[in-house]
C-alpha cells in the first residue's frame, strides 16, 4: 500500500516528534492513502509559512498485521470523542503503534465546532460528518510501526 505525507521539508526517514499539538489522533507521523489529500497538505503548509515549494513523500508499507492499531472505519460517536479530546490538547496514554481514520478537514471542523457549542446534538453531529467526504490518514505514533514504512521518492509541489 503506498501513503503519501505533504510537508515543507523531503521526509526520507520520518520521526515521531514532528507533528504539531492539536492534530486529530495525537503526536506522531501522519500520513494518508490519497495523493489529493497529501497535496493539499504540502499546499496549505507552504501558504501557511509562505515557502515557495513543498514535498509529498511516498512510502510503502506492506505487513503490519503485528502492530497494535486503533481504528475508526467512519465518523463515529468514539471517533468524535477521540478527536476532541486530541485537538483541545488532552494528555492521552497512547497505546497503540498505528491510529487509522477519517481526516477532520476545515469543513468537518466546523461541524465539530457546532456540537462543541451545543448547537447540534451529537445525532445530528454524525449524521453530518458522514455525509461529507472524508479522507483517511495513518498516525504511526511508535518506533515499531515507523519502522514499517519503507520510502520510495519524493515529489515536489511549487
Amino acid at each position: 500500500m503506498k501513503l503519501y505525507h505533504g510537508s515543507l521539508e523531503k521526509v526520507v526517514v520520518p520521526v515521531l516528534n514532528k507533528s504539531k499539538k492539536g492534530n486529530d489522533f495525537g503526536n506522531g507521523f501522519y500520513l494518508t492513502s490519497s495523493f489529493e489529500q497529501a497535496h493539499k497538505w504540502a499546499k496549505r503548509n507552504m501558504k501557511i509559512k509562505h515557502n515557495k515549494k513543498s514535498y509529498i513523500s511516498i512510502f510503502e508499507l506492506k505487513d503490519f498485521n503485528d502492530l497494535n492499531i486503533l481504528k475508526f472505519k467512519s465518523p463515529n460517536e468514539e471517533w468524535l470523542n477521540f478527536v476532541i479530546s486530541n485537538r483541545k490538547g488532552i494528555i492521552r496514554d497512547n497505546k497503540y503503534d498505528l491510529i487509522i481514520g477519517p481526516v477532520a478537514n476545515d469543513q468537518v471542523y466546523n461541524t465539530i465546532a457546532l456540537y462543541e457549542g451545543e448547537l447540534i446534538d451529537l445525532y445530528k453531529t454524525i449524521e453530518l460528518l458522514k455525509t461529507q467526504k472524508l479522507f483517511d490518514q495513518y498516525l504511526f505514533c511508535s518506533d515499531k510501526s515507523l519502522k514499517k514504512l519503507k520510502f520510495i521518492s519524493c515529489i515536489e509541489v511549487t
